[in-house]
């Protein structure tokens, strides 16, 4: 290894993710290396992508190694963030003593895989609607306590992010409505209390809900769980009555469909499937003494 970089140490925020996961798996110490492994031995390793993949995650997984290892684990990233790689390139190397790196393998590889995972199939969603000037949007579907991660892996591979929490912005969606008496009460009551830099979303799925939150001033609206046809009607809708509005598009929205929701003219499309159904990129760590 060239430079030690796993001497330095990872944001906090990625430190405490790091603790909450090792604290997972390790329990009480890892009885298996600790029976096995002789002390002063040293082990390196090689991250290696399997299969093609975007990267995404390789902070998360120095800062595990980081935290097995007190400081004294050495991770060199060999790939950048966002970068699409091919089957058997190497995406890190790590080297220390040979508990601590084995201790710390297992969580800093269901890491890398997660949002290696997410940064892929995000890609592929991204891909699929290329030349349309749509965007491909997570949600708030997120792993709990990985959101920060998942919604970066989504940004490496080139989506672009909703709201991070439910303090991020106004999104009424049925539920609101049906409890704050309807579109257009919702709308003036969330008018009433929004900051005015803050933009007003409304989840509308129908004609009717539609022109009804374009009649109440909504900024944006979310067409959920249209057909495209059902969504190109509507995008014209906006289009002609309040061209300024936002249109994002949700629900029913996989790799099969999400060309034709772009080619309807949406802003945004929304894809929960980004952050709660990505597979798991396949990634080895290959463990040798040194």
């Amino acid at each position: 290894m060239e430079q030690r970089v796993g001497v330095r140490r990872p944001p906090e925020a990625l430190l405490e993710v790091a603790r909450r996961a090792l604290g997972e798996d390790l329990g009480r110490g890892d009885i298996t290396s600790e029976a096995a492994v002789p002390p002063g031995v040293r082990a390196r390793g090689r991250f290696i992508a399997r299969r093609e993949l975007v990267v995404s995650g390789l902070a998360a997984a120095a800062a595990v190694f980081h935290e097995a290892g007190g400081g004294e684990v050495e991770f060199l990233p060999l790939a950048a963030e966002g970068e699409a790689v091919g089957g058997g390139v190497v995406l890190a190397e790590v080297a220390g003593p040979a508990r601590e790196v084995l201790a710390a393998e297992r969580v800093a590889l269901n890491l890398l895989m997660r949002l290696c995972g997410v940064a892929t199939l995000t890609r592929r969603y991204v891909a699929a609607v290329e030349g349309t000037g749509a965007r491909i949007a997570d949600t708030r579907k997120t792993t709990p306590g990985l959101r920060a991660l998942e919604k970066a892996a989504v940004r490496a591979g080139g989506g672009v992010n909703h709201r991070f929490g439910l303090d991020d912005g106004i999104l009424l969606k049925d539920n609101h409505l049906a409890l704050a008496g309807g579109v257009a009460e919702a709308v003036r009551r969330a008018r009433a209390a929004a900051p005015h830099l803050l933009k007003i979303e409304v989840e509308v799925e129908s004609e009717r809900e539609l022109r009804e939150a374009l009649a109440a001033g909504a900024d944006a609206v979310l067409l959920d769980n249209m057909s495209p046809e059902q969504a190109r009607r509507c995008v014209r809708l906006v289009r002609g009555e309040r061209p300024g509005v936002v249109v994002e598009v949700s629900g029913g929205v996989d790799l099969g469909t999400v060309r034709a929701y772009a080619e309807a003219g949406a802003d945004l499309i929304s894809v929960g499937a980004l952050t709660h159904s990505a597979p798991a990129a396949d990634i080895s760590l290959e463990v040798e003494p040194c």
